[in-house]
Parts: structure tokens; sequence; C-alpha cells
């Protein structure tokens, strides 16, 4: 292989280092590439597509493994579907609506915190109606009344 891209060259078109490209490589996601006469890694121009895959596909929530297991498989279906990806891009939508609700309920606590200006943890969970939202579990399993 006389022809192909360096490691160096690579990493910069697909916008990640050297030292990920070999963490890649090592976890089976890139195929080990070609070497030059002098014993440099060549890659073609698939190395670049298959990086930027990998790298978008993390920055949508899938991980290493995940990402692995869904090359392998495009790979034994040569251009076709991916069979589960749909499946797959489902769940992950379901974990971030997931996190967008257990983030907005975060949100509503440290608003209404700041809201009742709350400036003393220990102190805040000592009053009745405090907003954090542990004082309102604790107040439940006394079985006391809500604020207000």
């Amino acid at each position: 292989m006389s022809e192909g891209l360096r490691t160096g060259q690579v990493a910069e078109a697909a916008g990640v280092n050297i030292q990920t490209m070999r963490y890649y490589e090592r976890r089976g996601l890139l195929p080990e590439p070609g070497r030059s006469p002098g014993g440099h890694r060549l890659y073609d121009d698939q190395a670049v597509t298959v990086l930027r895959v990998i790298k978008a596909a993390q920055r949508l929530g899938f991980t290493l493994d995940e990402v692995a297991e869904l090359l392998e498989t495009g790979r034994h279906r040569h251009g076709r579907p991916v069979p589960g990806l749909q499946q797959r891009a489902q769940a992950k939508l379901a974990e971030v609506d997931a996190k967008i609700a257990d983030l907005t309920a975060i949100r509503t606590a440290l608003a209404a915190a700041v809201e009742a200006g709350c400036d003393d943890l220990t102190v805040c969970a000592g009053i009745t109606c405090c907003p954090v939202p542990f004082t309102h579990l604790a107040e439940e399993n006394r079985h006391t009344g809500p604020c207000g």
C-alpha cells in the first residue's frame, strides 16, 4: 500500500487526536491500517468517515460498545441499513427525554431555592417550608402537613 493518509492527516481531517485513533484501533472500532514501506500507518479515506461516525454517535449518547456493535453489523451488511439502529435510536431518545425531565425537576428546585433566598443548606433544611426537595421527603416520612 503506497498511497494513503498518514495518522496525523486522518486525525486532523476527522477532528480527533492521534491517541484517540490508536485507542479506537485497539478497541476494533477502526480497522488496522496498512503500512508504508517505511512502516508508517497508511489509512484510506474511509477511516476519516468512520472516525466522524464514531464521534457523531458518541455525541448522540451511544457508548463505544454500542458504536462498535453498530459498526460491526454495518460491516457485515455491505452498505444496507443496519438492523436495530432504529430501535437503538428510539431507546436513546427515551433516555434523553428522561434526562430532560430530571434536569427540569432539578432546575425547578434550584429556582425555588434561589427565589426563597436559601443561603445555608443546613439552616434551610430545618425550615418547614424549605423548597429543597429532600426536606419535603423528610417531612413526608414524618407524616407532617405540607408547607404553606
